[in-house]
């Protein structure tokens, strides 16, 4: 499967801005199921971009600008290429596996994943509440699926509800929220059961005929560290495995370490506008690209 992604982020300012830091999270991620063919940042006012690779080996791409502008726009075009297929739910988890997945080098290795964070923090009562309901949750692989089950049945999607500070906590009580809220508390709920679990940044791909939700801006889900398996893409927004039609751009512990984009700047108050188009490409519709240098 092939897209064309088109992300533009359009500030506009009440007063001028004499100057402001920026840094973008913006750039899809190339690893074993996904490989970006080609990537193009256009930002207004024209300015260059340092590009450097955080601690969670996403690309930040950092820019300043010291001339005064009223509106900051940030368009990126990227084409990426996807192969995966759906494998969780046939996973038998064996006692090798669990070994593993019990063990003090596993824990370790893995802690920043298993660590709460503000966004992704629930109250005992809540986590207790969710284990109750669930019972025996002892099979990792079972407990992601069943959590995630749990989550989409639990929550409406509203996107007046929440904001993008709202934490798990709020939004678990609100029963309501959209894919950052979904994803924080799948998170809380894995990490209280000693499973790794980190928050992921991206594209969906909806279609015409398709039931899915989330294309309207940037999506959000879940990745899972399974032993022997490597780490699983879970939507609990839509209850999927995320496949084909999830375009991954960042990943993190939280919504924090993924922002698409991140800034200071001295001036008044602003509006931010955000539009996202994936677009699926037939292969005599591709053109062989390459990266941006």
């Amino acid at each position: 499967m092939k897209y064309r992604i088109e992300h533009i982020n359009d500030f506009t300012y009440d007063t001028c801005v004499d100057q402001s830091l920026n840094h973008i999270r913006l750039k899809p991620r190339t690893d074993e199921c996904q490989r970006l063919l080609s990537y193009s940042p256009e930002i207004t006012p024209v300015t260059l971009t340092k590009e450097h690779t955080d601690i969670w080996g996403n690309t930040v791409e950092s820019f300043f600008i010291a001339e005064p502008h009223s509106r900051l726009q940030v368009k990126t075009t990227s084409y990426v290429s996807i192969q995966k297929s759906p494998f969780i739910r046939m996973v038998a988890f064996t006692p090798e596996m669990d070994t593993i997945f019990r063990s003090e080098l596993f824990r370790s290795h893995y802690l920043s994943f298993l660590s709460e964070t503000p966004p992704t923090h629930l109250r005992q009562d809540q986590v207790d509440y969710v284990l109750r309901e669930l019972g025996d949750l002892s099979n990792p692989v079972d407990c992601v699926l069943r959590v995630m089950d749990f989550v989409y049945n639990r929550f409406t999607y509203d996107p007046e509800a929440t904001g993008v500070h709202t934490g798990g906590t709020e939004s678990f009580d609100l029963e309501r929220g959209v894919c950052q809220d979904y994803a924080n508390v799948m998170i809380a709920i894995l990490r209280a059961k000693g499973i790794p679990s980190r928050y992921v940044s991206g594209y969906l791909y909806v279609g015409e005929d398709s039931a899915l939700i989330g294309d309207a801006a940037t999506h959000a889900w879940v990745e899972v560290m399974i032993p022997g398996i490597g780490w699983v893409g879970l939507d609990p927004t839509n209850n999927v495995e995320a496949l084909e039609q999830h375009i991954r751009v960042g990943v993190g512990r939280d919504y924090n370490d993924t922002s698409p984009v991140q800034g200071v700047y001295r001036g008044g108050s602003q509006r931010l506008e955000v539009k996202v188009s994936v677009q699926l490409l037939e292969h005599h519709e591709y053109p062989e690209m390459s990266l941006r240098d």
